[in-house]
């Protein structure tokens, strides 16, 4: 797959055109999903069937750097690779805690999915935030091709394209909060057993996330199509 072209120069382009490349590049086509989703899978997948976090852990890191040689080899960008390897890093830190505190392999399991649980909310207070207070994360990606951070929000029909397109982003983050978040809880608190939370867990973590994000794309996409909002240079690209 070839690698995302490089963004036009802001006198050239819209703020559609900008959105579209930043977001392009940020998803990183079908190949960026693949290695996003492959190290979840397979970590939900040994675990289930062997029960034994080491060797889930192992097989999940394993195939990130597999992943991660091939794209040295090839010479093309190693972020969503390395994306999944943090990620991993992560939750094992959090698996490392629960163990530490005394929980058994079905809290350390779950502890594995915490952080996209703590991500996830996050980012959807962020945006959300963000829309309420009229300054939209996606408009910083206009700003970052501009040339000046903020000059795209004393344009109101910016903000408001902008403001559309963050509260689309938002929204695969509510929904996994709202549809794991309680799953978690449950099992974290007994009323739900562990493997089948485990389970539910590492299925709704892959469809919740490339698939929803295709849908949240399409959606951005659809309303991208629908107007041409010139960029305007800020003073650093003048």
């Amino acid at each position: 797959m070839s690698e995302p072209a490089a963004t036009p120069a802001p006198s050239a382009g819209t703020v559609e055109a900008v959105v579209r490349a930043q977001l392009a590049k940020a998803l990183g086509g079908r190949r960026g999903m693949v290695e996003a989703a492959v190290p979840t899978l397979l970590f939900t997948v040994v675990w289930l069937t062997t029960k034994q976090l080491p060797w889930a852990l192992g097989v999940s890191v394993g195939a990130a750097v597999a992943m991660l040689v091939v794209r040295l080899v090839q010479r093309s960008s190693v972020q969503f690779c390395v994306n999944a390897l943090v990620g991993i890093g992560i939750g094992w830190l959090f698996v490392h805690l629960a163990a530490r505190g005394g929980g058994d392999a079905d809290d350390q399991a779950l502890a594995y999915f915490l952080p996209g649980l703590l991500y996830n909310t996050a980012y959807a207070v962020g945006m959300v935030l963000s829309c309420v207070v009229r300054w939209p994360l996606v408009g910083f990606m206009v700003g970052s091709v501009t040339g000046d951070p903020t000059a795209w929000h004393a344009d109101r029909q910016v903000v408001r394209l902008c403001t559309t397109l963050t509260w689309l982003l938002a929204v695969p983050c509510v929904l996994r909060v709202v549809v794991q978040g309680p799953i978690w809880l449950g099992a974290h608190g007994g009323a739900l057993e562990a493997s089948t939370a485990v389970a539910a867990l590492g299925v709704l973590k892959i469809v919740l996330g490339w698939p929803l994000q295709l849908l949240t794309l399409g959606g951005m996409l659809w309303v991208l199509g629908r107007d041409r909002t010139p960029v305007q240079p800020g003073p650093a690209s003048a």
